[in-house]
């Protein structure tokens, strides 16, 4: 298990850290590359229990609390009532020893001790025996009736007496059901395979990814039985480093958050422990995962608010966990010098702009279908651009790509495309005779179609070429390339388990940098539909999604959950996406956050969208009492030059009333820093009202 810092956390068997260390001296043994951290041992780990109540908590060592405060009666009316009671014992006791109330409590001595007793020792025994027993029933009757032993475990647990829920029950140590034994690969018959896992797990040799994924493995053979002996071979061979990632990495260079790779969850932060939220929820921890992920999730706050530090790194650092461990595929897109993780945390990382970039970006998404590829670009480049039809820039651009891919069997570079675009001659004239060298008669009937339409009123090439123009920069050469000399990377690879990030030259080159977001937000949710194997959670996390979204992009995002994929969008503001869209936008993704410092209009955003509930109002009216008599007038009056105050009398109205979630005025104002709001919504369609949870995380 991870330690519980909110910085650098570890695997919970080992809490190992790479770190480059010099050569050790001639004849001595390596040295460690990891540092020893206390900690439970993955065996441990594996057997702490989980539970869950809800979507959105932290299962590990989760106890489920009641769906409602008891009502609790206040100390100092216990400790009255005790002392009342006492009193009213010792009185009837008083009474009773005294023969005031006569002494018909002696009866059941007097009838079953016989007569020859009288004055012998057995007589006085028996009496104080019964006086024992009164005092007893006593003591008993009057202690309920004040509540002494809630007073008395209140008084010794220093504060409120609580009834918690039996903590759910962890399986033994080599039983049967313990899962540091893999019982799964017992019960079909791989002891052997078995023994050796659970070596490795002892030995120290085994870390959380690895279990994680060795069990996805045997998922897929549970699947698919003829992949049983390869895996049975694999894990003999290797142990825990059977089944590895592509990248033959075990582990992240390093962990910034808590993670429970068992659960598939990060951990984000702990509701806040006020009457803002739900009895059951407060002063849990609060994790994402897959399962409401899969819904996608808006969070909105003002720079500083730490949507980076807080949401985004931890949520990229699990699923690229994950991802090692066979489970996901994720793609982060941020700003250049954004904190998302070191480099090594990933298998591709692109720097548009960078001359040292390793790695192209394909402005096509890997398409080959013209009309398909005219699609996300079209999107991309003109889907913000008010008065612009998308479907009539897409055709124009499916009449050049068409053409040219016809003639040249790949797509125009930047270059050529804004060539053609702007209708240069000699590009034009060069791919009308590739094409009828060709014999395209079709191909040639669609570039003569785009010449015609070429600067009719409503055409949307000039347009294209101004977006197209903005790529078309000495910084972006060597980019985009299609000709096949780069390293391009497409998002067509999300049907492996791969790790990307991207990253834009927001300072230098915004308006592209924005551009580029919105092809690959477009890009993400065409490839992460078309997948035909679904098995991995695809997520694409934006580290700032302003100015990306377009009506077409927020529907994509409403497919999505059926497709296994998310999607996280981080905004300032709302006032970053066109007015027209802000509700719809709300509406398409299925977790809402706000962090501390939205304005009331982003609030009433939130508000509107989480809708009101009913809760119980209790309105108290104060009236003065004015006495007839003189006695009480002087008692009244007496009472007030005492106090200081009338005498009144209360009048207490209870009823139902239907109130925002959280208001506007709240979600400004009444979110300290470090916080945010968060609903969330499961793929199952479960649902967690809105919290109030203090982040975790690097920021």
């Amino acid at each position: 298990m991870d330690t519980d810092g909110t910085h650098e956390t570890r695997p919970p068997h080992t809490g190992r850290i790479p770190r480059p260390l010099a050569p050790p001296p001639p004849g001595l043994p390596p040295r460690p590359s990891h540092a020893p951290t206390a900690g439970p041992t993955l065996a441990d780990w594996l057997r702490f229990p989980r539970a869950s109540d809800g979507p959105g908590v932290w299962t590990y060592g989760h106890v489920p609390r009641a769906a409602e405060e008891p009502q609790e009666t206040p100390t100092r009316q216990l400790v009255s009532g005790a002392l009342i009671s006492l009193l009213a014992g010792v009185l009837l006791w008083s009474l009773l020893w005294n023969g005031y109330l006569g002494g018909f409590w002696l009866w059941p001595l007097y009838m079953f001790t016989p007569d020859s007793w009288a004055g012998t020792l057995p007589a006085v025994v028996a009496s104080y025996v019964w006086y024992a027993v009164v005092a007893t029933v006593l003591l008993t009757g009057f202690g309920r009736l004040g509540r002494w032993p809630e007073l008395g475990g209140r008084l010794l647990h220093g504060g409120a007496s609580k009834t918690h829920p039996a903590v759910p029950a962890a399986p033994e140590a080599g039983s049967p059901e313990d899962p540091a034994r893999w019982p799964q690969l017992r019960g079909a018959g791989l002891g052997e395979v078995a023994d050796r896992l659970e070596g490795e797990a002892g030995g120290g040799r085994m870390n959380d990814v690895d279990y994680a994924r060795i069990r996805r493995a045997w998922d897929s053979v549970r699947a698919d039985p003829s992949r049983l002996r390869a895996f049975a071979d694999a894990v003999r061979d290797k142990g825990a480093g059977a089944c590895a990632h592509p990248s033959g990495a075990r582990d992240l260079p390093v962990r910034a958050a808590r993670h429970d790779l068992l659960a598939r969850q990060v951990l984000l932060g702990t509701v806040d422990d006020g009457a803002r939220n739900p009895y059951a929820r407060r002063g849990t921890s609060l994790a994402l995962d897959p399962e409401v992920l899969g819904t996608s999730l808006l969070a909105v706050g003002p720079s500083g608010s730490g949507k980076t530090g807080r949401l985004v790194r931890p949520v990229v650092e699990s699923l690229a966990l994950q991802a090692l461990a066979g489970q996901a595929a994720v793609v982060a897109v941020g700003a250049a010098g954004a904190q998302l993780g070191p480099d090594a945390a990933y298998d591709v990382v692109v720097r548009v702009g960078d001359p040292a970039s390793v790695y192209d970006l394909d402005l096509y998404g890997g398409a080959t279908d013209p009309d398909e590829a005219a699609g996300l670009l079209a999107e991309a480049f003109v889907g913000d651009v008010p008065g612009i039809e998308v479907r009539r820039a897409a055709t124009a651009l499916a009449q050049l790509l068409g053409p040219f891919r016809a003639a040249h069997g790949r797509f125009p570079a930047v270059p050529e495309l804004r060539e053609l675009l702007d209708q240069v001659p000699a590009a034009v004239d060069g791919l009308r005779r590739a094409l009828e060298d060709g014999g395209q008669q079709a191909m040639l009937r669609e570039l003569d179609a785009r010449q015609r339409q070429y600067g009719a009123h409503g055409d949307p090439g000039p347009a294209l070429a101004d977006r197209v123009a903005l790529l078309d920069r000495p910084a972006f050469t060597g980019f985009f390339d299609t000709t096949g000399q780069g390293r391009p990377f497409s998002l067509r690879a999300l049907e492996h388990p791969i790790r990307v990030r991207v990253d834009l030259p927001e300072r230098a080159h915004a308006d592209a940098s924005r551009m580029l977001a919105r092809l690959l937000l477009a890009q993400f949710s065409a490839a992460a539909a078309a997948r035909t194997d679904r098995s991995l959670f695809a997520f694409l996390a934006l580290d700032d999604a302003s100015h990306t979204l377009t009506p077409q992009t927020v529907r994509g995002v409403q497919r999505l959950r059926s497709a296994n994929a998310g999607v996280l969008l981080t905004l300032r503001t709302l006032d970053d996406v066109p007015e027209a869209l802000r509700t719809p936008l709300l509406g398409a993704v299925g977790c809402r956050m706000a962090f501390s410092g939205v304005t009331t209009w982003d609030g009433k955003r939130f508000a509107e969208a989480w809708g009101t509930e009913w809760v119980e109002t209790r309105d108290v009216t104060h009236r003065t009492v004015f006495a007839d008599q003189p006695l009480t007038r002087a008692m009244h009056a007496f009472r007030k030059l005492v106090t200081g105050k009338a005498v009144t009398t209360d009048a207490v109205t209870v009823r139902q009333v239907e109130r925002e979630r959280w208001s506007a005025s709240d979600l400004a104002h009444a979110v300290p820093p470090g916080h945010a709001v968060l609903s969330l919504t499961s793929v199952r369609g479960e649902r967690a009202a809105p919290l109030l949870v203090r982040l975790a995380g690097t920021a």
